[in-house]
């Protein structure tokens, strides 16, 4: 509870990974990993995150397909294409683009 105010990015960020040519917006943050060993095995030894630090959960795109992802902090940086992302899902979660600051406005989840 509470950590999750070190995350260096935000819910709605535009973010992009720093190793592989995908980007995508945050929909949810874990403050430390959140997932099961198997995924964790299945990262190559040497590109393999450390467990101690935010995991971000995207929606993400690359120029073939969209998905979703888990990925660590480490691994992420601002996405400054200022781009909106394509992804089926993200009026979902998400009511607008803002190119400026390069991030969506979260939905507020209370509709009754």
């Amino acid at each position: 509870m509470g950590n999750a105010s070190t995350a260096k990015f935000g819910i709605g960020q535009v973010v992009r990974h720093r190793l592989f040519s995908f980007r995508g917006v945050i929909f949810d943050v874990d403050p430390v990993f959140n997932n099961t060993e198997e995924w964790w095995n299945s990262i190559p030894e040497e590109i393999r995150p450390r467990k101690d630090q935010p995991f971000y959960h995207l929606l993400a795109e690359n120029d073939e397909t969209e998905y979703v992802a888990y990925v660590s902090e480490q691994n992420l940086l601002v996405d400054d294409t200022g781009e909106p992302v394509r992804h089926p899902q993200v009026r979902e979660y998400f009511e607008g683009y803002d190119s400026r600051r390069k991030s969506y406005r979260p939905r507020d989840m209370q509709h009754h």
